[in-house]
């Protein structure tokens, strides 16, 4: 596969399909807002950041695809390919998360891509990888939501290997992890990053069988729970695990520190950040409590399916 329009018409259908089905949950449409890097800056290209904010289910839901071009790679897209550093490049990819309004949902992130880079010792030969996955983070953890979402990955990745969901599961559990808290973000999903080992065609055909499951893996979720009824005490519990999120994203987040590092459009790289979260100096939870659960329960790594 060398044209790479394939893979950019693939990534806005899946902008389109994702964001059209959100919106029919929840009532309230998305806006578009159309960028254009301009002459001079560090990066050129385009994208298109969707944003639903302050609706009846999502309090904050962004979906944005961006296609971008580069003079020279940044530190945090090398790190396990040195022989690219510097490298002129090219990345496009769609990336989601979505932040519920009720406590009961989990927030959700999504995020497949692909990089092509052009070394300096074969400037007719770019080399092309792939990434992306989907995890999960509960406020208060359902068993039945956990397998769910699991159970649907595998699924996903089972035509390409029956190792690729456990490779990629631990994967993902190693990656989404707060070392400074020693504490996972969430119950996890699949992660994989600069991959290419099933040759062009085939890797790009597994990150659209990932990109492609994750309807089936969230909506039934949302469904089961947007409607729950709840009080103060998990709102608070809510606002306080949403620190965690945004302590993650700024402190570990390898797409972050791409898009900020490459001179990429701020607003769009941090619609991930939640509209309200909290913090608390000391804050403990309730022996027993459903609070308490998701400490012992959920966040330890573990085998869903």
């Amino acid at each position: 596969m060398t044209d790479l329009s394939v893979v950019k018409d693939f990534l806005l259908g899946l902008q389109a399909r994702i964001t059209d089905a959100v919106c029919a949950v929840d009532g309230q449409p998305f806006v578009a807002d159309h960028w254009q890097k301009e002459p001079g800056e560090t990066l050129q290209g385009n994208g298109i950041t969707m944003i639903l904010e302050q609706g009846q289910v999502f309090e904050r839901a962004g979906c944005g695809f961006s296609h971008v071009r580069g003079p020279k790679l940044p530190p945090s897209a090398t790190q396990r390919r040195p022989e690219l550093a510097g490298a002129p490049f090219e990345a496009m990819g769609v990336s989601l998360v979505f932040h519920p309004r009720n406590p009961y949902v989990p927030t959700v992130h999504m995020n497949v891509r692909m990089l092509a880079a052009t070394p300096a010792s074969s400037p007719d030969a770019p080399v092309c990888w792939f990434g992306g996955g989907m995890d999960l983070t509960p406020y208060y953890g359902f068993e039945e939501d956990a397998v769910h979402f699991h159970q649907t990955c595998k699924d996903a990745l089972a035509p390409f290997g029956d190792d690729k969901y456990p490779r990629f599961k631990t994967w993902c559990d190693e990656y989404f992890f707060l070392k400074h808290r020693q504490e996972q973000r969430g119950i996890g999903g699949v992660f994989f990053d600069d991959f290419q080992e099933l040759g062009m065609e085939r890797s790009f055909a597994m990150m659209q069988g990932v990109a492609d499951s994750f309807l089936t893996a969230y909506l039934p979720i949302v469904e089961r729970r947007k409607d729950m009824p709840y009080g103060e005490r998990e709102r608070e519990f809510q606002l306080y695990r949403r620190g965690r999120y945004v302590e993650f994203n700024l402190v570990w987040d390898r797409g972050t520190h791409f898009g900020l590092q490459s001179g990429g459009r701020t607003e769009s790289i941090l619609m991930s950040m939640p509209p309200l979260a909290s913090w608390s100096y000391q804050r403990g939870v309730e022996a027993g409590s459903a609070e308490e659960r998701l400490y012992t329960d959920f966040l330890p790594r573990r085998d869903w399916v």
